[in-house]
């Protein structure tokens, strides 16, 4: 029932998506954009409810596999590591250590070095701090959010980035903060700018989601899932066979030992 109602409410958001510039033609207007911006907003919540449940579901399976089936790993590397040293014999590891020798390290990475400020930069700093700083907003949301921007072009001049401090003036141009007014048409363009905003973020949800979804790790939590519900417990018989495969290690190990 809540899949259905977060899907239905994206649809709502969704379809009226080519139907905006009619939208601010009627006299009705204001509150059709205001009606879709709710079912945008509650789609979004629905997005990234959806974003932290597929996250904490990665990370409780990824504890799992790292204590049932990580440490396995680990010891069973380290006595192959062991067996490893042990046949190779002491002079292949000189040579091996001499191959290593540190006047033939290579240099460490320096620093790059401290990108200089252009005239361009400078100038595109100016535009986003009249455009945006945080001591222009009418309300402690809007303040917010000028304060983020401000941060983050601060950051971009700090090393030089023209092409940042673009994206950051262009999207404050764009942003519903940034119409002036009070009339109805002022009104209807920040609404309008608004849904286009959010549109934008379920869409970066959705691509985040996908990504997870394509990761190797979740892919195996599919398949642990997937045999589970079959009866089988994928998990148990891999700790089954590493234990096998480290008893059997460690025994090879002490016996090349003694």
């Amino acid at each position: 029932m809540g899949e259905d109602r977060r899907r239905g409410r994206e649809q709502a958001c969704r379809a009226g998506r080519a139907d905006v510039t009619e939208l601010v033609r009627r006299s009705d207007g204001i509150e059709a954009l205001r009606a879709r911006l709710a079912d945008c907003e509650a789609a979004l919540d629905g997005r990234r409810a959806e974003v932290t449940r597929v996250q904490a579901d990665l990370a409780e399976f990824r504890l799992r596999y790292r204590r049932d089936v990580g440490l396995l790993h680990d010891e069973l590397e380290e006595l192959e590591r062991g067996i490893a040293e042990l046949e190779l014999g002491e002079f292949a590891k000189r040579l091996d250590e001499e191959g290593h020798d540190a006047s033939h390290a290579a240099p460490p990475d320096e620093p790059p070095p401290r990108a200089l400020t252009s005239d361009v930069v400078r100038r595109l700093f100016r535009e986003v701090a009249k455009a945006v700083h945080p001591d222009l907003a009418a309300g402690d949301g809007t303040r917010d959010r000028r304060h983020a921007l401000m941060i983050e072009a601060n950051r971009a001049y700090a090393v030089g980035d023209e092409e940042r401090l673009r994206r950051i003036l262009e999207a404050w141009e764009r942003s519903p903060e940034a119409v002036q007014g009070a009339d109805d048409d002022a009104d209807r363009e920040r609404l309008t700018r608004r849904i286009s905003e959010i549109e934008e973020q379920i869409l970066a949800r959705e691509r985040e989601l996908a990504a997870v979804r394509q990761s190797p790790l979740w892919q195996l939590k599919t398949l642990v899932d997937e045999a589970a519900a079959r009866g089988k417990d994928l998990i148990a018989d891999q700790v089954r066979r590493l234990k096998r495969e480290i008893v059997a290690a460690r025994n090879r190990l002490d016996a090349m030992r003694w």
